[in-house]
């Protein structure tokens, strides 16, 4: 899920930031009305919070609707094609998502795929149940035996059933409506300490950089809600595939994560992502998943 998830902010940050663009251009240029403020030069907060409110879910729904093409075209996923899978390899994994699929009630088959990659890792993304995609990665299929690939797809699986990517990107909706109401509250403070020649540029200028800063911010509360959706998807996982292979799929995890601390990669962008557990508190803020002791200790109970 935390490349899902990555995945999914930058993206939400880069189409808020292009609607904020155009926007401005558009009531800069074109004389449209779009002001939040009052004949004062006062702010309407009113106006200003459902301008926030549209722009927000705006930019979270589109977020969502390009998540599965986004990662495809961003991994290289190869998507298997059901009715000719092109070796064995590719017949077993989409067997394996097609039949937990079917366990998890869901009503059709999510799309599968295979990303070359070292890194051990899978990730389900997609805007519905319907049109959602599994994807593992080369070294996952390589490294793990067949009930922890079993158990890990069935966590994957698990993120569609539950319906994360949309519960997801409404609570992404509420943290980007904060976003661009507190962003541009500052921006037209900011604006006031300069010449009145130099406001507007100035205040669009503050508008993106405090969008931005602000969507880093928000993503801690988005990342904190991910860690707790890890826990549903790991008992998903296990109703689906079995605890014990689901425990199985979480300890031959950390025997990876292990196995890349003990070595230095430090340069090695595909082992840090495998590094779901991180040392320093501070960045663990940002991390989609707990720690995998934690995880396997919860799964146990």
């Amino acid at each position: 899920m935390g490349k899902r998830l990555l995945l999914f902010l930058l993206t939400n940050i880069l189409v808020m930031t292009t609607i904020v663009i155009v926007w401005s251009v558009i009531t800069q240029y074109t004389g449209i009305n779009g002001s939040y403020r009052l004949g004062n030069g006062e702010i309407d907060y009113g106006t200003l919070m459902i301008f926030s409110l549209v722009v927000g879910f705006t930019g979270s729904f589109i977020s969502l609707a390009m998540s599965r093409w986004i990662a495809k075209m961003m991994m290289k996923v190869k998507v298997i094609d059901p009715n000719r899978p092109a070796n064995a390899e590719e017949r077993i994994v989409y067997e394996k998502v097609e039949r937990l699929a079917r366990a998890a009630g869901l009503r059709h088959t999510p799309q599968v795929g295979i990303y070359q990659s070292p890194e051990v890792n899978a990730f389900a993304t997609g805007p519905s149940k319907k049109r959602s995609l599994v994807a593992v990665s080369s070294g996952l299929l390589h490294s793990m035996d067949d009930d922890a690939i079993e158990g890990v797809i069935a966590h994957e699986v698990a993120h569609v059933s539950n319906g994360d990517m949309v519960t997801m990107t409404l609570l992404q909706g509420i943290v980007n409506t904060f976003v661009v109401f507190f962003s541009r509250i500052i921006a037209i403070a900011v604006s006031r300490l300069v010449r009145s020649e130099l406001q507007w540029i100035v205040e669009f200028a503050a508008i993106i950089v405090f969008q931005i800063l602000f969507s880093i911010l928000g993503s801690l509360v988005v990342s904190a809600y991910s860690r707790h959706r890890e826990y549903h998807a790991d008992n998903g996982g296990a109703a689906l595939a079995g605890r014990d292979k689901m425990a199985h799929a979480l300890r031959s995890l950390k025997m990876h994560v292990d196995r890349a601390n003990v070595k230095d990669y430090s340069d090695d962008s595909a082992v840090q992502t495998m590094k779901i557990s991180s040392k320093s508190s501070f960045f663990s803020l940002f991390s989609s998943h707990p720690p995998l002791d934690d995880r396997i200790a919860k799964l146990e109970k």
